[in-house]
């Protein structure tokens, strides 16, 4: 099989969608990788580790998707690509479609078959594609929430762990996944107070078990989210529902009742956020204030640490890379349900139930997709 590696243009998208390891075991099962020059530059791979390796270095990303009958990318197509789209090209990417209606209605008029690494599953019902960003975010967003309550950066003056004799920031954490485990963990290391919010029962109990009395869990409801944000002086959004759009937990009215200076690191905008006041930026333009609070809503926050990123995420995608190019699309997701559950578009229709739900569309079953009755 034809596979393609274009460079990533989202601004400030440093990561690459294989990395010269991963192409060298698609070589040596027999595909050819065609990867686009510079495209690796961003992560400390340059176009001759990719030559060495067994690919193919061209000029231009319109080569490059002309000739790949798979294309494998990091993020989700951006408006001056979708004309590269077409009926008989498969794409394996982070597509987060039910937040970009754009996006969707480019790929639906394509006809192209679109799998998602967030919707991919595995056999425990996790994501195992988006497991390792969501580590890599999580980890991040205590960081970045440290950095935001400088004064400089419009926040508060806090210093997150505090001194002794001065409290340390209190840290909410709305999401006990992925995301939100690892965003508290990182928090408890600099010594913040820290709660995390989760509607799962079980999940609390995990945290629990895990960070003992350290670590503060509380059951999700309305009254609690809003006791805990009003208080807070950072809150983080690890929400997520599989291939939905985040629902809107925290309100413009619990925003206003933030201290000013606070900090919101909304990890859940990649589906739209889950608070009322997120709206997208990018690491060019990271931060924003509203309601006398700042804002951190990047849409590809494991892009401001790409190596890592980029290599962990490839240690996830490449066996599904080799499936869908040793056996075919159509094979590959016929044989493997946890790879069917990423397919989010083909031929024309939308095949996610809660992408199809979110967008408005009609729902066409991954099975109906494939022929099958």
């Amino acid at each position: 099989m034809r596979i393609g590696v274009p460079k990533e243009i989202k601004t400030h998208e440093y990561r690459v969608g294989l990395v010269p390891s991963s192409v060298r075991e698609l070589v040596h099962h027999g595909h050819e990788v065609g990867v686009e020059t510079g495209a690796g530059a961003g992560i400390g791979c340059e176009d001759w580790t990719y030559e060495a390796s067994g690919a193919t270095i061209v000029e231009t990303a319109q080569a490059v998707w002309a000739a790949s009958d798979l294309v494998v990318k990091v993020k989700e197509p951006q408006a001056s690509e979708y004309g590269f789209l077409r009926q008989d090209l498969t794409l394996f990417t982070y597509l987060h479609l039910a937040a970009d209606a754009p996006q969707a209605a480019a790929i639906m008029k394509s006809g192209a078959t679109a799998i998602g690494y967030e919707t991919v599953t595995d056999p425990r019902g996790h994501l195992p594609l988006l497991a390792p960003m969501s580590e890599v975010a999580g980890r991040m967003a205590a960081q970045v929430a440290a950095h935001c309550l400088e004064k400089e950066q419009g926040g508060g003056g806090l210093l997150m762990g505090g001194v002794p004799g001065v409290a340390p920031a209190r840290v909410v954490v709305i999401g006990g996944g992925m995301v939100g485990s690892n965003a508290a963990r990182v928090a408890m290391g600099m010594e913040a107070n820290v709660t995390v919010i989760d509607k799962s029962p079980d999940c609390l109990y995990e945290i629990d078990l895990r960070y003992g009395p350290a670590m503060r869990t509380v059951f999700s409801t309305v009254d609690a989210i809003e006791a805990q944000v009003e208080n807070a002086d950072v809150v983080i959004g690890g929400v997520l529902v599989p291939g939905a759009a985040a629902p809107k937990l925290v309100t413009r009215n619990m925003v206003k009742s933030m201290r000013p200076g606070s900090v919101i690191i909304d990890v859940a905008i990649d589906q739209g956020g889950c608070c009322e006041t997120s709206r997208a930026t990018t690491h060019a333009d990271p931060t924003y204030i509203e309601e006398g609070v700042v804002h951190y809503c990047v849409t590809n926050m494991p892009g401001a640490v790409a190596r890592t990123s980029a290599f962990a995420l490839n240690n996830a995608t490449l066996p599904f890379v080799l499936a869908l190019a040793e056996k075919g699309w159509k094979v590959a997701l016929r044989n493997d349900p946890y790879l069917r559950a990423g397919l989010n578009a083909c031929g024309g229709k939308i095949t996610h139930g809660a992408v199809a739900e979110a967008l408005g569309k009609v729902y066409c079953s991954p099975d109906k997709a494939l022929g099958r009755k």
